[in-house]
């Protein structure tokens, strides 16, 4: 009897691991077409349905958003000075015996300062059951500090590696590995997705799409970036000065263009121009902000984009390189009927990052961040598997 009560008891532990392994919670993600701007929608506050849009950012920890928003603040609290959660924050201070903090603004580069408080945040599973957080720490900005957000948006989601980022605070409630996946959308006819928890991402019939694995880093800022060794245009590496690649590449949310330092993106340019023009296509007028733009022609469009150069960048894999791999709907951008654009950024010659991987470029790719093991995952563009993130 004591030995079939151990089993039960093993059994159960069992049953609990794997339901947390595959707990996962669901956000759709929008983008707002004219700003390029993607945002999700979750519930804050105790009123059933109270949505507040949120801009995403993988450079903010603490989310924050204009409080006025919020339909009911019932169960909002602020938090108090001299409390555990107020002395562990950076650049924190007290005001009026409330707890305050800054954080940057991913659009305007003005910091903001702003009360910090918890209240509930609810959203969905993966299953389509609701849940919540109880005790969500964000910040209540105002509505000053949305200049330059889309008309939907009410805040900034933080998506960084900090402790109080919204992935780490759901994994942290919630039990389950901390790590959450993008999927964005590349139109705003239908949502993208922001799984946080572990996957299966794919249903059934597209559970074969492979991932492919890279390391990242997270700098003292709070940046996510990954180690670039090589990039190539239709197979061929550019000869590049290794020092200009040695920082990595910084991924966001917010930026809409990868942008490149200028040798860099000549470089580029000019491998992916001979490239083009051997394919039959010919240089024209450049169209702001864009440096280098092609007459297609009247091709029949493709669903993988223009048929142009592909673009890969190489990776560290677990044995050898990795690249990732961008075709022409992440690697030009339409501007008239016949004509794209080369859809990266001539940065300048010192930016603040050598490298930053824009939204175009992320856009029908599921990119999933694994803070366990710093490991990011990558899938084919959806659009070669028929589909997309917001199919």
């Amino acid at each position: 009897m004591q030995g079939l009560t151990r089993h039960l008891v093993f059994l159960s532990i069992f049953a609990a691991v794997t339901l947390k392994l595959k707990a996962q919670y669901l956000l759709p993600i929008n983008k707002h077409q004219p700003t390029k701007q993607f945002y999700t929608t979750l519930n804050i506050g105790s009123s059933p349905k109270s949505p507040i849009n949120l801009v995403l950012d993988l450079e903010t920890n603490l989310s924050w958003l204009n409080c006025r928003k919020i339909k009911s603040l019932s169960t909002y609290r602020r938090v108090g000075c001299n409390t555990s959660l107020c002395n562990s924050l950076p650049n924190g201070h007290c005001q009026e015996n409330t707890c305050y903090n800054s954080q940057p603004n991913p659009l305007n580069r003005i910091p903001l300062i702003a009360r910090l408080g918890q209240d509930r945040a609810s959203f969905t599973t993966t299953d389509g059951n609701k849940t919540s957080v109880r005790n969500f720490t964000f910040l209540c900005a105002g509505q000053k500090d949305l200049r330059g957000f889309s008309p939907p948006a009410a805040g900034v989601l933080g998506l960084s590696p900090g402790a109080l980022s919204f992935p780490k605070q759901v994994t942290s409630a919630f039990n389950v590995i901390p790590k959450f996946a993008l999927c964005l959308p590349s139109s705003s006819t239908g949502p993208g997705h922001l799984y946080v928890g572990t996957g299966p991402y794919f249903n059934d019939r597209l559970s074969n799409i492979p991932m492919t694995f890279t390391p990242f880093t997270i700098t003292e800022s709070g940046k996510y970036l990954i180690s670039v060794k090589a990039i190539y245009v239709d197979g061929f590496g550019l000869s590049l000065d290794r020092e200009l690649l040695v920082p990595g590449a910084k991924l966001s949310t917010v930026v809409p263009y990868t942008t490149l330092q200028s040798d860099v993106y000549t470089a580029l340019a000019k491998s992916f121009t001979l490239k083009a023009e051997a394919m039959g296509l010919y240089k024209v007028s450049t169209v702001a902000p864009f440096k280098d733009c092609f007459d297609v022609g009247a091709t029949e469009r493709e669903r993988k984009g223009p048929n142009v150069p592909v673009i890969e960048i190489g990776l560290p894999g677990r044995i050898r390189e990795v690249r990732w791999s961008f075709h022409g709907a992440n690697t030009v951008v339409r501007v008239l009927e016949t004509v794209v654009c080369l859809a990266f950024i001539d940065g300048g010659k010192r930016p603040n990052d050598l490298m930053v991987i824009g939204t175009h470029q992320l856009q029908d790719y599921l990119v999933e961040l694994d803070f366990s093991r710093t490991v990011l995952a990558f899938s084919d563009s959806l659009l070669l598997h028929n589909t997309s993130c917001s199919s």
